[in-house]
């Protein structure tokens, strides 16, 4: 029975594939699944992206801007936006939630690290669902690592959970491209993690609104496995999968942990 959950969902989870407005049912249950999973006595975490789909969508952009001061400013205003969506649906379930918004240098500064560690436990204590994105206004780094699938793995790392949950737009990893070859095959579980399966994960792009490609999220499984926690890549287009997860029905791909004492966190980011 895992007792720490981190979960991180995309942007392209979050929001309608025909307009790239945020899909608020989808939210809703999502919500619900992680209020289902704190009264069986877990704690949670959710990893979010989305502040930049939000503000696109609140200031009428159609399209994912490359500039980078322009993402930063969507970010400002989607950011405030979508945690008020969180809360106020955590709130319909007797819930509270937590905004932390991390950068690079909350990992790599030692006091800053063990500051967001006390924190989050701090957070867990009082029952509350902390809500984590990068904080896209000053930094870079989700731009830059993948639509949060790194940033989920750290975090997981950081509050030192046993199991990291990637909702993605994809049933897992498959050893081709799934869109473009119908016999591509579902890798069901993997025990390690070898330069093949990278070689395999980069046939698998990433899409408009989000930025993770499976790489990406082989790279987040490198570290929350080596942190001790196990990781299952499945899709997100349907949440209550993380309740049939719970029951042993993954539908995805699983990567089972293997602790490394040796592992230390600064190096990765």
């Amino acid at each position: 029975m895992y007792k720490r959950v981190v979960i991180k969902i995309g942007s392209n989870s979050l929001t309608h594939s025909e307009t790239g407005h945020v899909d608020y049912v989808k939210i809703e249950r999502l919500v619900r699944e992680i209020c289902d999973l704190k009264n069986r006595g877990m704690d949670v975490c959710l990893v979010s992206s989305g502040a930049i789909a939000v503000g696109r969508q609140a200031m009428g952009i159609t399209t994912r801007p490359s500039k980078i001061s322009r993402k930063q400013a969507l970010a400002s205003i989607g950011q405030a936006s979508l945690m008020s969506i969180y809360q106020r649906f955590f709130s319909e379930y007797n819930q509270k939630a937590g905004q932390i918004l991390m950068t690079r240098n909350t990992v790599i500064d030692n006091v800053s690290r063990k500051n967001a560690e006390n924190t989050f436990e701090e957070l867990f204590t009082m029952g509350v669902v902390p809500v984590v994105n990068e904080n896209d206004t000053i930094s870079t780094f989700e731009m830059q690592f993948g639509d949060n699938d790194t940033l989920s793995a750290i975090v997981t790392s950081l509050v030192h959970a046993d199991l990291l949950i990637l909702l993605s737009d994809i049933d897992g990893l498959f050893d081709e491209d799934p869109k473009k070859n119908k016999n591509a095959k579902l890798i069901k579980e993997v025990d390690e993690i070898t330069d093949d399966l990278y070689k395999a994960a980069s046939k698998v792009p990433g899409s408009d609104l989000g930025t993770g490609g499976m790489a990406t999220k082989i790279k987040a499984a490198s570290i929350a496995v080596r942190s001790g926690a196990d990781m299952i890549i499945t899709n997100g287009k349907d949440v209550s999968v993380i309740h049939r997860i719970m029951e042993g029905n993954n539908p995805g791909t699983v990567f089972h942990s293997h602790y490394d004492e040796d592992f230390y966190l600064a190096d990765e980011v």
